[in-house]
């Protein structure tokens, strides 16, 4: 009998119990068993040795990361060395949305911070499956130091450069911008951006799901910086030639204006600025009118500033002398069933007083006596209807078409400056035939140390009678009397041309242009002036685009340190000769 309290089991009680297991059974069972410790065996073998490169390599797509090292672009300076455009450090902000605690009251501070509407931050941090979001790029020093004071959980910050333009939007033709991956999208900083932009490093490194780099796993590759572009540009020069031009288009309710200064020495552009422009720091809403370098991308009917080229035309073919008379009476002439006209008949007039007081009349004689292609070659050798050779985008190159499809009217209106385009720039390269003696010299927008090597155009000898021909315009008689430039001697031509419009030309729309040189017996630069559409009331290009030339001479040529050649002040003039057109 057992003890108290204890009870005997007995197995053949239950069917179960007493049941006999198979053999076969238990020996699957452990064949199963040591089949799976073969197979993981097996697996471990092929991930450890066979496959370990595979696996490395898949470790690597969700850990590993190449950090890239921005290299630091390249300063855009002055020809005096100072700064046009350079680079900042500017933290980004980034964040882990699904790591941000969206009801954290701080998210509205940072809101303020940046400048954003709380709704659209929230809008950058609801989507919880990425990753990686940017918050802001480019935000500056003190106001990063803030935010990250802030702590706010998830938000990160990264460090870029951000780049910044002293000069504003004085210079912001020239050097344009770039945008916030640190590509040039306009001017210089387009047309230079592989120079600029240097080349980047790489540092390869392991990082935590915070975003956090735990180690480097290879050598770091550090970046090269761009190096520094000095252009020709002045930016004294370039500052006052686009204060005297902004004055002038509002003084008479211009829609446009532009300008550009050209060293007749070394073909260097020391200014190039036009109005309307933009802050290329704040660029927040541009338009197309402010983007427009139109100095090189607007093309138009360069009217009597090619009459000049007439002259020296007729001079070099021994047509005419500087003395030499042609009538203009009754003040108009036909050519094929059609009336040219001067503004005020004058009668007979020399070629110096043609080219003064800007006849169409005597102009139109001289160029039919003319081939065509005399003509056309001449404008093609000036470098009018191709594009000039500048770094900028979008530079124009006008129109001018085959001689063998003119007809006398077309001949004879283009050699008063209708029936073909340019741009102001080409206006003021072509200009420099006049400045050097008959040469004409290519133009660089880069700091240039020697003298230009020019080709001949014109002989010296009537390249020099012409200059007296542009003197006199802008003397007692002549159409721009207001060109003249306290101290220095100048010479240029006067242009007022219809704007056309469709088919046809606007009544009462106008272009109003300046072109000339100065001092007149050793040339040191060109000056191109173009005022678009005034309607305050003036619309002559001695009156509107004259004075702008005027002060922008004077300014220049102290800057550069050339000594003045007159020792009295210009005269007064009350009577402006009005220009035919």
């Amino acid at each position: 009998m057992s003890p108290r309290g204890s009870r005997s089991i007995n197995y053949s009680a239950s069917p179960l119990l007493a049941s006999k297991t198979p053999v076969w059974r238990s020996k699957f069972i452990v064949a199963a068993l040591a089949l799976a410790f073969v197979g993981l065996g097996a697996r471990a073998a092929y991930v450890q040795v066979f496959g370990n490169d595979f696996f490395q390599r898949q470790g690597e797509v969700r850990f590993a990361r190449t950090l890239e090292l921005p290299a630091n672009r390249g300063r855009v300076l002055d020809r005096n060395g100072l700064i046009l455009a350079t680079s900042v450090v500017a933290q980004s902000l980034w964040a882990i949305p699904e790591d941000v605690d969206k009801a954290d009251p701080k998210l509205k501070t940072l809101a303020k911070l940046l400048g954003l509407p709380f709704s659209e931050l929230k809008k950058k941090l609801a989507n919880e499956d990425k990753t990686f979001v940017w918050v802001q790029r480019q935000v500056d020093e003190p106001l990063a130091k803030e935010i990250a004071a802030l702590g706010i959980k998830g938000i990160y910050q990264t460090r870029e450069y951000k780049r910044q333009y002293p000069e504003g939007e004085a210079a912001a033709h020239v050097v344009g911008f770039t945008n916030v991956e640190d590509r040039g999208q306009e001017g210089v900083e387009l047309a230079f951006n592989k120079q600029l932009s240097g080349r980047n490093g790489s540092r390869r490194v392991i990082k935590d799901r915070l975003g956090r780099v735990v180690e480097d796993v290879r050598d770091v590759v550090p970046p090269v910086d761009g190096p520094d572009l000095q252009l020709s540009i002045d930016s004294k020069v370039q500052y006052f030639a686009y204060q005297k031009l902004r004055d002038a288009v509002l003084a008479h309710k211009a829609k446009a204006g532009s300008v550009v200064v050209l060293d007749t020495q070394t073909g260097e552009i020391l200014a190039l600025a036009n109005y309307p422009s933009y802050d290329p720091n704040r660029r927040a809403r541009l338009s197309g009118e402010q983007l427009r370098n139109r100095v090189l991308t607007d093309s138009f009917e360069p009217g009597s500033t090619m009459k000049p080229f007439i002259a020296g035309l007729a001079l070099d073919k021994g047509l005419v002398r500087p003395e030499t008379q042609i009538q203009t009476a009754p003040g108009r002439i036909m050519i094929g069933g059609s009336s040219i006209g001067d503004a005020h008949p004058h009668g007979i007039l020399t070629v110096n007083e043609i080219i003064q007081k800007s006849s169409n009349v005597g102009t139109v004689k001289m160029a039919m006596q003319m081939h065509p292609r005399e003509m056309w070659e001449i404008f093609a050798q000036a470098g009018f209807g191709q594009k000039p050779h500048v770094p900028f985008p979008g530079a124009v190159s006008g129109r001018l078409r085959p001689y063998k499809t003119w007809r006398p009217i077309e001949q004879a209106t283009m050699s008063y400056g209708y029936g073909l385009s340019v741009s102001l720039f080409q206006l003021a390269q072509a200009y420099t035939i006049f400045a050097r003696d008959g040469e004409l010299i290519p133009v660089t927008l880069l700091k240039a140390e020697t003298p230009a090597t020019g080709v001949r155009v014109f002989s010296e000898k009537n390249t020099v009678a012409v200059r007296k021909m542009l003197e006199m315009a802008t003397g007692p008689g002549g159409t721009a009397p207001q060109a003249q430039t306290m101290g220095y001697s100048v010479g240029g031509k006067t242009g007022t041309a219809h704007k056309q419009e469709g088919k046809g030309y606007a009544a009462k729309k106008y272009r109003s242009f300046f072109v000339g040189l100065a001092p007149v017996e050793a040339p040191r630069i060109v000056v191109a002036v173009m005022v678009d559409e005034p309607s305050n009331g003036q619309y002559y290009g001695g009156l509107v685009a004259a004075p702008v030339f005027s002060e922008t001479v004077q300014q220049t040529l102290r800057i550069l340190g050339v000594q003045p050649d007159m020792n009295v002040k210009p005269q007064i003039v009350t009577e402006i000769v009005e220009e035919s057109f």
